[in-house]
């Protein structure tokens, strides 16, 4: 059983973590290099969130929201 969790272990540490083990040592040369995957991950997020707040305007511009709280069964 020991080995087992040596091997999960091993699995994390040595192979799946390498990546964050890189952009922890970019860090110490270049925070702006190191940070750039989070600001890939905000201009995508903050790019759907304008999408969604304009899809929800045009619905209910053209009033086909349906806005009665028994839309849903599970609010019955």
């Amino acid at each position: 059983m020991k080995a087992f969790f040596e091997a999960i272990q091993s699995l994390f540490v040595d192979f799946l973590f390498k990546p964050l083990d890189a952009l922890r040592s970019l860090e110490l040369s270049s925070w702006f290099a190191a940070n750039t995957i989070n600001w890939i991950f905000m201009i995508i997020c903050a790019s759907a969130m304008v999408y969604w707040i304009r899809q929800l305007r045009i619905f209910d511009a053209n009033g086909t929201e349906n806005q009665d709280t028994t839309a849903h069964s599970f609010l019955k």
